[in-house]
């Protein structure tokens, strides 16, 4: 694909603008972008993100809670655990150009 394939209506955006922001800022933090990724491959409990990211309990939990308040991550008790999964569709698409964008085959 080509700048000159590429079709964008200022108009159109004009209306979701706001909600492009949002969305933007949201993954505009190393934590937040990481723990998406890593909730991209499945559902995760705290303790889990914990090991797998290096991103400790204080900074897991107030991401979590951003993401959590933002609709982009889903919960589910089990016992003492909490489980996170992504809730959004539209977050796995950025994740996915992202990725294809900055994290190319070698």
């Amino acid at each position: 694909m080509t700048a000159s394939d590429l079709v964008i209506e200022p108009e159109r955006l004009r209306s979701a603008a706001e909600e492009a922001v949002g969305t933007l800022k949201m993954l505009a933090n190393p934590e937040r972008l990481l723990l998406l990724c890593q909730l991209s491959q499945g559902e995760f409990s705290v303790g889990e993100l914990e090991e797998q990211l290096d991103i400790h309990q204080p900074t897991l939990s107030q991401q979590l809670g951003v993401l959590r308040n933002q609709g982009v991550v889903a919960t589910r008790r089990e016992g003492k655990n909490i489980f996170y999964s992504v809730a959004d569709p539209a977050v796995l698409e950025i994740l996915l150009v992202l990725y294809r964008i900055h994290c190319p085959k070698e």
